[in-house]
């Protein structure tokens, strides 16, 4: 009897093997089509001059389009590269410091402070297009409203986006303003599975506010911010609406980042393959800069 039911054991694991297979074949079936299939392909146009108009028409050239990349003729792509650089450290950088201290402030609740988490948040919440034009407005040196607080103050009036000096800082301004209310989000949430009794027992031991945040309470969020940090570095190298609506990439490339890049070599001058090549270095450039931070993650999950 217990040889039988030994035997039925063994023929019912393939059965459930087939089961676990089944069930997850329609997202498998999905990500194929609209995620590796793409990335596929977009590899193979990279190694073509492509005819947009005639596929059948273009010509291999195999590593032509990166070694052009790389090029000193092609200043395009090294002044995209540190512009987006730039913009990535500065998302990260800012947008974790500015998060991590409004969800202080805002962890304690009550009626205003819970308006204020919804004041955050709703930037996110709203569609990046028609913020970005309102900020266009709020940034315009004639008449925008940001322009007539500065002269009622009697400070100097920068020509924000059309000066290649401030138009960087003037998108990256609004990104953090859009794009902080989630990782406010997250941080408010990490705070609230801290451990109370380590920072009470801190607060008995005498330590003041500063020390119970660092020793007790950031040990405990650093696994939230890591988090926080590699989504907010993969879509600050991937974005390109604020770019595109607010700038365009100008003035003098100052805010031409490696996905503007991408858009104008691909669907401006039709060079296909040359933008193909672009999207394949910027998802290694993604790829790297995520396992590098989850690699720090698991030392610092180890850690603690």
């Amino acid at each position: 009897m217990a040889l039988l039911s030994e035997h039925l054991r063994r023929r019912g694991r393939p059965r459930e093997g087939w089961a676990g297979w089944l069930y997850t074949a329609p997202a498998l079936l999905i990500f194929s089509v609209f995620t590796i299939g793409p990335t596929v392909y977009t590899l193979y146009i990279s190694t073509f001059h492509w005819n947009t108009l005639n596929p059948s028409m273009s010509s291999f050239i195999g590593t032509d389009n990166y070694r052009q990349l790389f090029q000193s003729t092609s200043p395009d792509f090294m002044t995209s590269a540190v512009n987006s650089l730039y913009y990535c450290a500065a998302m990260v950088i800012g947008g974790t410091a500015l998060s991590l201290g409004l969800a202080l402030l805002l962890q304690r609740g009550g009626r205003v402070l819970n308006a204020g988490r919804v004041a955050v948040f709703a930037p996110h919440a709203t569609p990046i297009v028609a913020t970005s034009l309102a900020w266009v407005w709020l940034f315009n040196p004639q008449f925008g409203l940001i322009d007539m607080v500065l002269k009622q103050l009697d400070l100097p009036t920068p020509q924000f986006l059309f000066s290649s000096t401030w138009a960087m800082p003037s998108v990256i301004v609004y990104s953090l303003w859009h794009e902080i209310g989630i990782t406010v989000v997250l941080f408010l949430g990490g705070l609230a599975v801290t451990s109370g009794e380590l920072s009470e027992a801190a607060r008995m031991d005498g330590a003041g506010a500063w020390k119970e945040f660092w020793y007790v309470t950031w040990p405990q969020l650093r696994p939230v911010t890591l988090f926080s940090i590699v989504i907010t570095s993969i879509s600050s190298l991937q974005a390109f609406t604020q770019f595109y609506e607010m700038s365009r990439g100008g003035p003098a490339y100052a805010t031409t980042t490696l996905s503007y890049l991408l858009y104008q070599e691909a669907f401006v001058l039709f060079d296909t393959g040359y933008g193909a090549a672009l999207a394949v270095v910027l998802f290694v450039v993604t790829a790297a800069f995520t396992l590098l931070q989850r690699r720090i993650g698991d030392k610092i999950a180890a850690d603690l």
